[in-house]
């Protein structure tokens, strides 16, 4: 047996499914024969949003006028006092009303399939494990468990007068980017649109504890400056997190227009910002579907020979092809505009058209309404030298992108990697800006609770693997480079039959004992086989 449980490298199927889920719970209502008129789910899901995500059972008996028994106070509450939208609630733009004698007309077999689904589905299905907030208060890294014992991160970060949070789009991410925390996790899989939403849910309440926590606190020890900061309340949402988010597009496309939805997050359009690796169809599409979100992409080097060196998914993607995609993200809305309000933004035939036939003007004018932003990573070699900053600012020339360079940020991954000196960024930044475009430095938040940009892995499994241990019965035996024997990890994972299958993964034995019995056990079966083998022969002597 080993000292720790083993990593799932899959998930499991959900079970209770998030209410927030709004396919999964269209489609249970399908299968149930129920059927909502338009506007009936939307009200459903803003009563929810601004009750404060209250339990499913409580929140659906408030809606059917029942009373609410076996609270923790004892107390029994019934509709239209009121009760759930005061119990758990956080700040919303939209308050719940309180007018007496207003009631929520739903149908009456929607409701009664949502009193009845125990165990189908729940107002929220993860929780969080633990937050950490930065020394200087700005950053609160938040470890959101999910119900299959995965855990995601997400990061609230704390600006003047706003709140921006990280959500994660998927648990560990493919694209194994070689400065980044998340990518030595590997991808087990990608997060329900609901368990997106839950992120904001847990992070709001956060929020909301810490506010009322400076309202107990003496009016002495906090100035005007400090009273007049409002931080209960999440302003901007980035897909910053752990994952790809087009990877994960369908979810993360639901979890968007939840969070621009009036009714419910009513975010503004330039609120919410998707970042890629860059995956160029879904940039495509996201243009298409969603054309009013920001999109960043993730560059990370000015050719497409370094930028294979240290992302790996890059090969096959023209980094040319990436920036034609982005700059079809932003003019998007300008082209709907010059189309006579194309919905879609776009041609017909899908490939978005040309946007090399607007101007200075026109470009300076779509990037206030809208971000195409470029990230880049600032790594000491190559990719930070002046050469590449020249680069850099001659392949964005003409085409007023965002670029937003990044210090490095010291994580556990296996190249020795560093960040330039800040002299030096300066420098880089000011050529780009050269070329026309806006560039600038990423102030660095919660470097000091492993929550700043690449540095997202959960804490908890890097110290599972740290102490970890191997058991003699885990074998067989593999060779190392230098030809020394070595144990073999044996991780189980669900294949596609559904079946339970062992994989094989080398790992490294540091206790000199476990070593010591191995060889022992491998010495021990050799001298039985060939025991066995001399009683056989003498056997058939006789």
């Amino acid at each position: 047996m080993t000292a720790s449980k083993q990593i799932k490298r899959y998930r499991d199927p959900l079970s209770p499914k998030p209410i927030l889920d709004r396919a999964a719970l269209l489609k249970a209502l399908k299968s149930n024969g129920i059927t909502l008129k338009n506007g009936q789910l939307d009200l459903f899901y803003q009563l929810l949003h601004r009750s404060g995500y209250p339990p499913l059972d409580e929140f659906v008996a408030d809606l059917r006028g029942e009373e609410i028994r076996g609270k923790d106070d004892g107390s029994v509450s019934v509709a239209g006092s009121a009760s759930i939208s005061t119990t758990n609630n956080f700040r919303t733009k939209n308050a719940i009303s309180t007018r007496p004698g207003r009631r929520a007309q739903l149908p009456k077999a929607f409701l009664s399939y949502l009193a009845n689904c125990k165990g189908e589905f729940a107002t929220l299905t993860s929780s969080v494990q633990i937050h950490q907030t930065s020394a200087d208060g700005t950053t609160t890294k938040i470890a959101v468990q999910l119900q299959d014992d995965h855990v995601v991160e997400s990061v609230l970060m704390r600006h003047e007068g706003r709140v921006t949070i990280c959500v994660s789009s998927q648990v560990g991410c493919a694209m194994g980017c070689t400065f980044c925390a998340t990518g030595t996790m590997g991808i087990r899989g990608n997060l329900s649109s609901g368990e997106i939403l839950e992120q904001l849910v847990h992070g709001s309440r956060i929020l909301m504890e810490d506010a009322n926590m400076e309202q107990e606190e003496p009016a002495g020890q906090l100035d005007k400056k400090q009273k007049n900061k409002r931080h209960d309340l999440i302003r901007n949402v980035v897909f910053m997190g752990m994952g790809e988010p087009l990877n994960n597009y369908h979810n993360v496309l639901s979890a968007c227009r939840a969070l621009i939805d009036r009714r419910l997050w009513n975010l503004a359009h330039n609120r919410v910002t998707v970042s890629t690796v860059g995956v160029t169809s879904r940039m495509r599409d996201l243009t298409r579907d969603l054309p009013e979100v920001n999109l960043a992409l993730s560059l990370h080097a000015p050719n497409q020979r370094m930028r294979e060196a240290i992302v790996p998914a890059a090969k096959g993607t023209p980094i040319e092809s990436l920036i034609e995609a982005l700059d079809e993200h932003m003019m998007a809305l300008a082209k709907r505009q010059k189309r006579g309000g194309n919905p879609q933004g776009c041609d017909q035939d899908g490939n978005g058209g040309d946007a090399s036939d607007f101007n200075l003007e026109e470009r300076q004018s779509a990037s206030k309404k809208k971000r195409a932003m470029i990230e880049y990573v600032m790594l000491e070699g190559d990719t930070s030298t002046i050469e590449a900053a020249h680069q850099l600012g001659k392949l964005c020339e003409g085409r007023h992108l965002v670029v937003n360079l990044i210090p490095y940020n010291k994580t556990d991954v296996k190249d020795k990697l560093s960040c330039p000196s800040e002299e030096h960024m300066q420098e880089f930044r000011n050529i780009v800006s050269s070329y026309g475009s806006f560039c600038s430095i990423r102030r660095t938040m919660g470097a000091d609770i492993a929550g700043a940009c690449g540095q997202l892995v959960v804490e908890q499994e890097k110290r599972e693997q740290q102490l970890k241990v191997m058991d003699i019965e885990d074998g067989p035996f593999g060779k190392s480079e230098k030809g020394k024997s070595r144990p073999v990890t044996v991780i189980s994972k669900r294949g596609k039959n559904g079946k339970v299958e062992d994989i094989l993964k080398d790992e490294e034995v540091t206790n000199p004992w476990i070593r010591r019995l191995t060889v022992a056990t491998a010495v021990a079966a050799s001298c039985f086989v060939v025991s066995s083998g001399l009683l056989l022969v003498q056997r058939r002597k006789r």
